[in-house]
């Protein structure tokens, strides 16, 4: 199980991140959006393997309809994903966002 402040602290560990609010929930920047909290324990990440992260754990990953225009977005469900897998979506998602390791 993984919490908001487990990707607050990922998150600003990484080169160059910074946090503000986006659409008044916490989101982290790299050099564009990389994540945003959402009601209920929800994470938004950009991911190059949305399709079969939500096809292996479709209880931990999933998009909705106002998600299909951005094939990199995937949704999780915080509460279903442990602290490891967390980092790698988040360290991912800082890549694809331009940041930098």
């Amino acid at each position: 199980m993984s919490t908001e402040e487990d990707v607050r602290r990922l998150c600003l560990a990484l080169p160059g991140v910074t946090e503000r609010l986006s659409w008044q929930r916490p989101a982290w920047f790299a050099a564009t959006l990389m994540a945003r909290i959402w009601d209920d324990g929800v994470l938004t990440v950009k991911t190059g393997e949305r399709e079969a992260l939500a096809a292996m754990e479709p209880d931990t990953y999933f998009w909705t309809p106002h998600h299909e225009r951005s094939p990199l977005l995937l949704l999780v469900r915080l509460e279903r994903v442990n602290p490891a897998e967390l980092e790698e979506l988040l360290v991912e998602s800082h890549r694809l966002s331009g940041g930098t390791r």
